[in-house]
């Protein structure tokens, strides 16, 4: 991930080749990094929950996408391409305002209407969109933690996508973990850059197993604080602010982690990522969270050329649905961070109501902006 506005591909090669000598090293050396292999995802997701859980089956590094030369992409790591240019003109209306702009649900089940074309759950308008857990850092490393994705949803969204030229399909992310659960934690930012691109590696490997096929061309690394939640994450900070004894202790071996580690994680992801497929690095956060990690200097909290989700701008209620970046007839708006605002083309989605504790008694929903589709 860029530390200056310039080119992002540039700026991330070097940090990838530092990752990819640290991680492939471990991986020869004594495939402990890469141990977890393959996700914990189930073949079969439930239609109704949406959430897939259980124990990780044992896995190879040979599993993940290590081994490809930068320029030879996977199948599994690119952007679905059956479905038609994110940019074409939709045959059905999309609801929201202004134009471009479309609603849309993450994570677990939101029932949508039926029949197709599909409508936005609760708050009308067309379906514009899903994004799912693509992979849990937690599973992963065989710590339990749940991945969430709903087939339904995530097949409602690509039929109207495919069929009616609405929205942006299916996008994915990462639910990604910081430097202080990494089994290798020795507080340099080449173990976590190596550490980083590991995740990345897992990621491309479990985009060729999500329920429905993911075409939109960010990848978002779910970067966040989320408290105790034994489900999804043994540790309440995913790592970015404590070093633990070991991935799935939740016991504390260090209190901090420098900002410096934290992004180097970050970039370590990023790189490995834009150099392994065609899919662009984005960050799901918000304002506060992301001050709590990365500090406030640039060298470190800076984002300017990143594709960005925020759920900053919160509400439980359903009544103000968004206009454009704010919830009509209100003050209430989306928050970026990393530097960028609302205005910058990289200010991609928001989810507005669902997330960060506000419930709505159906679930989490989301503004995106398909007209800045990379």
């Amino acid at each position: 991930m860029p530390l200056a506005p310039r080119d992002k591909r540039a700026l991330t090669a070097g940090a990838a080749a530092a990752g990819l000598a640290v991680l492939l090293g471990v991986v020869s050396g004594c495939g402990s990094r890469a141990a977890a292999g393959t996700p914990g995802r189930q073949a079969s997701v439930s239609a109704g929950t949406g959430a897939a859980s259980g124990s990780p089956a044992a896995g190879t590094p040979g599993r993940q996408a290590a081994t490809t030369s930068p320029g030879t992409v996977p199948s599994s790591s690119s952007p679905a391409s059956a479905e038609p240019g994110g940019q074409q003109t939709a045959t059905i209306s999309s609801g929201d305002a202004p134009g471009g702009f479309w609603y849309g649900t993450d994570s677990s089940y939101v029932a949508a209407s039926d029949p197709a074309p599909y409508g936005e759950p609760a708050i009308g308008g067309a379906y514009g969109g899903y994004v799912g857990m693509i992979g849990n850092w937690a599973n992963w490393q065989n710590c339990g933690g749940t991945v969430v994705w709903s087939s339904t949803d995530s097949a409602n969204a690509r039929a109207n996508f495919l069929t009616y030229h609405a929205g942006i399909g299916v996008a994915g992310y990462w639910f990604m973990a910081g430097p202080g659960v990494d089994p290798h934690y020795n507080g340099t930012t080449q173990e976590a850059t190596a550490w980083g691109a590991a995740q990345a590696a897992e990621a491309l490997a479990d985009l060729g197993h999500t329920p429905t096929p993911v075409n939109y061309p960010v990848i978002f690394m779910d970067v966040e604080l989320p408290g105790d939640a034994p489900n999804y994450t043994p540790a309440p900070d995913n790592g970015w602010t404590t070093v633990y004894t070991s991935a799935c202790s939740g016991t504390v071996r260090q209190s901090s982690v420098p900002p410096s580690v934290d992004r180097a994680d970050l970039d370590g992801f990023a790189a490995y990522l834009t150099s392994h497929s065609s899919y662009e690095a984005g960050v799901y956060s918000a304002p506060a969270i992301w001050t709590t990690i990365f500090g406030t200097n640039p060298a470190n909290a800076s984002i300017p050329n990143t594709y960005e989700w925020t759920y900053t701008g919160l509400t439980s209620s359903l009544s103000n649905r968004p206009d454009g970046w704010c919830l009509s007839g209100t003050s209430t708006c989306a928050q970026f961070f990393g530097g960028q605002t609302s205005a910058s083309k990289y200010a991609l989605m928001w989810q507005w109501s669902g997330g960060g504790g506000a419930r709505n008694g159906y679930g989490d929903f989301d503004q995106i902006d398909a007209s800045r589709t990379p």
